[in-house]
């Protein structure tokens, strides 16, 4: 059966999957030819307001990553408590809001500052009509679920972190831009990529390596939120105090969930990725550290880079691909093209660590941004194919 925008329609992590995958190459095409432009002035390419880089974090945190988060959490909700399927409706006006802001919000990256405005606001419309059914089975849940509980925090904190941001279009104001960025890595992703990995790491491995122990106590849970929440109170010269700790825990938790035994692709690749969390909080703990001992900013924007294109990339690649496998009737098997994309991400991933270490730091930003989009195009339109089609066994959804 040829591809059908209509099929995107038939369940939530279709639609918000296939606009994720869109704001994903789009984001990082723009960023990858502001960068070559900056660097060797080959075309034009204007200096957007707010700066090229923060905005590049704005998209990456508040656009791009959530429109995955949102084709799962309203996939997976109901399904944590015991309740009925939300409306697929419900998945339309928040794909259409984090597509069109995002699109927005590049017509402000190329000189017209209102878009970027809009476009913020855009994605807070879709963003809040997400939170209604949510919300309600937060409600319904009343606390007794975890680990809803923390993603749903999470999106209300990316819900403020978004309307920070646009106040920051509107104002100037240079402290409200910094928090919203700040939020979106500490408030918003961390907390959701760690909660939902609490959850289904061990769950994934129980079910395919007999006898392996799921360990999953909630005092992780809460001892992670808990630091991250004290990451955004603290400033810079105090940081280590909650980034020490996160470093901790995060290789506990992974010599706690990784599996001693030979894994399927598909579940080793979500423990590959989790090697970077513990990765990334060293590169953290060790730039607090230095600023707080000696004064010296070190290692740039390489913790966070270890944490959003290792951490983040990997298990964005093994969990949507796992998703996409089993909701469309498919093996669970990882394909060869999300293997490539795998692959290609940790290569891009040191890239972008080594370019905060170089003289032409520059020149290998720029090679990084290209490498993600030669790193995911393949895996996109394998995705894209699946995503307009209609399940492969027959079955609704």
């Amino acid at each position: 059966m040829p591809p059908s925008i209509a099929n995107l329609g038939r369940a939530p992590h279709r639609l918000m999957f296939f606009v994720g995958t869109l704001n994903l190459l789009l984001a990082m095409a723009w960023w990858a030819l502001w960068l070559a432009a900056t660097r060797w002035a080959l075309f034009p390419m204007p200096q957007p307001d707010p700066y090229a880089g923060r905005l590049h974090a704005f998209l990456m945190q508040y656009q791009v990553l959530p429109s995955f988060f949102f084709g799962f959490l309203l996939t997976v909700f109901p399904r944590w408590i015991g309740q009925p399927e939300i409306a697929r409706g419900y998945a339309w006006p928040v794909g259409l809001g984090l597509l069109g802001g995002q699109l927005l919000t590049l017509a402000g990256a190329l000189g017209w500052h209102m878009g970027a405005v809009i476009g913020a606001l855009a994605t807070l419309a879709g963003w809040l009509i997400a939170l209604v059914p949510l919300g309600r089975l937060a409600r319904v849940d009343a606390g007794q679920t975890w680990h809803l509980l923390g993603c749903f925090g999470a999106l209300c904190a990316g819900a403020a972190g978004i309307a920070l941001w646009a106040t920051y279009l509107l104002t100037g104001n240079e402290p409200l831009g910094n928090f919203a960025i700040k939020l979106g890595t500490f408030g918003l992703l961390a907390p959701i990529y760690f909660t939902v990995a609490h959850r289904m790491f061990p769950f994934f491995a129980a079910s395919a390596l007999p006898g392996y122990q799921a360990w999953r106590p909630k005092w992780v849970l809460a001892a992670g939120w808990a630091l991250m929440a004290l990451h955004l109170a603290l400033p810079a010269p105090w940081l280590w105090l909650a980034d020490v700790p996160l470093c901790a825990l995060a290789l506990l938790v992974t010599l706690r969930w990784f599996p001693r035994r030979r894994m399927p692709p598909l579940l080793l690749v979500l423990f590959a990725g989790l090697l970077w969390l513990p990765i990334a909080f060293a590169l953290y703990a060790a730039q607090d550290l230095a600023l707080a001992l000696h004064g010296e900013t070190i290692l740039g924007r390489a913790p966070a880079h270890a944490l959003f294109v290792g951490f983040f990339g990997s298990i964005l690649i093994a969990m949507v691909t796992r998703v996409t496998q089993g909701h469309s009737g498919r093996p669970l098997v990882f394909p060869p093209v999300a293997a490539y994309a795998f692959i290609a991400v940790q290569i891009v991933c040191i890239v972008r660590i080594g370019a905060e270490l170089s003289a032409d730091w520059l020149a290998w930003q720029s090679l990084a941004a290209f490498g993600w989009i030669v790193a995911f195009l393949p895996w996109v339109i394998w995705a894209a194919r699946i995503y307009t089609r209609p399940r492969a066994d027959g079955r609704p959804g």
